[in-house]
């Protein structure tokens, strides 16, 4: 496999496989290191392949929950992505579900004026029915103000059963495809945050269905290698497979950083310093997105002993998922508190209960 590094005029551009062998191997040799300062010095983002997409994605991806948060308002939000966009952020995450939809407004406000055309737009919807997906991705394009997105992704796949109801005949996946025959979106991918299990068990499903996912994200943080980890368990995998690999919850909303053992930028780091495509991390001023710029300024590939020595600092912490609130409780999980916005079981299934009463 080559290992070239690909250097543009402002974008060098690293596939998350070649990053990965660069680290395993030891080869972070001299032109890397030279490449990756010319990237900075020229443009302040690096850009990253997105699994076998063939698209250029920005390594550091704008997260929409916070653009609604109440200590944010419009003005402030569109600000936040504007100036995201213009500094060389391309990659846009959204949800149907942020804020009652209020985060998909406002990001479609701020991709007007061209704006949109300079991105590459995920959202993500939560209906496991068909009925529900297409309702929501309608929702989400309404909201966003576009005639599609570039990424959509099935949204907290927490449970095992999850795989199954979006792959049913009846589920979220047909219409997933009949939505991108139709232009809607480009490319399908999926999240969770809750185990590596139910990453791997959605992907064996997939498989039997003859379906390569193009991407999926979860947390990659500096706690969860010691607990429940994605970095061990899932990445590899998705490097295998090129699978785009998206990392949230670099710092969980600040949750990691309450522990003491780490520093917001080694939190970015060390996220980028994995084989992920995009690490999305959320911006709720300017001065976080300024952090976010900094982070990819002074960021360099880490030597395997610069890695162990900070996941060293957070090994204690980072022991028993403390931490990750995500992995060990309810409080983030949106679609358990509202589990409506699944939508219904096929028909067939109902049947075998009322069958059995």
């Amino acid at each position: 496999m080559g290992r070239s590094v690909f250097l543009t005029k402002q974008r060098v551009v690293v596939t998350p496989a070649e990053h990965l062998l660069l680290r395993l191997d030891g080869l972070a040799t001299d032109a890397y290191q030279e490449n990756m300062t010319e990237n900075i010095s020229s443009s302040e983002m690096l850009y990253r392949e997105l699994g076998s997409t063939g698209e250029k994605v920005s390594a550091i991806g704008l997260g929409g929950w916070h653009l609604s948060l109440k200590h944010v308002d419009e003005d402030l939000a569109i600000r936040i992505v504007r100036t995201a966009i213009d500094r060389g952020i391309t990659f846009m995450d959204n949800c149907w579900d942020y804020n009652n939809g209020a985060s998909e407004i406002r990001m479609g406000k701020a991709l007007r004026e061209g704006y949109r055309n300079k991105v590459f737009l995920m959202t993500k919807i939560d209906g496991r029915s068909k009925k529900e997906a297409a309702k929501q991705l309608d929702e989400s394009l309404k909201r966003l103000q576009v005639d599609y997105v570039d990424l959509a992704q099935y949204h907290e796949v927490l449970r095992f059963e999850d795989p199954h109801r979006i792959f049913d005949p009846e589920g979220a996946h047909a219409a997933f495809l009949e939505a991108q025959k139709a232009g809607k979106l480009k490319y399908i991918g999926f999240t969770g945050h809750k185990d590596p299990s139910i990453h791997l068990h959605m992907l064996e499903v997939a498989d039997q269905q003859g379906f390569k996912f193009d991407t999926a994200q979860m947390p990659l943080n500096v706690m969860d290698a010691h607990y429940r980890s994605f970095t061990k368990l899932v990445v590899p995998e998705l490097v295998k497979r090129k699978i785009g690999v998206l990392g949230m919850k670099s710092m969980a909303n600040g949750i990691l950083l309450r522990s003491n053992t780490v520093t917001p930028l080694e939190c970015l780091h060390y996220a980028l310093n994995l084989p992920t495509s995009v690490v999305i991390t959320g911006m709720d001023s300017m001065e976080i997105l300024a952090q976010a710029f900094e982070a990819v300024r002074t960021f360099q590939p880490m030597t395997d002993e610069q890695e162990q020595a900070l996941l060293a600092k957070s090994a204690a912490a980072g022991a028993r998922g403390e931490f990750e609130p995500f992995k060990t409780s309810s409080i983030f999980d949106a679609t358990a508190q509202h589990p409506a916005w699944l939508g219904e079981e096929p028909q067939r299934l109902q049947q075998l209960m009322s069958a059995a009463e």
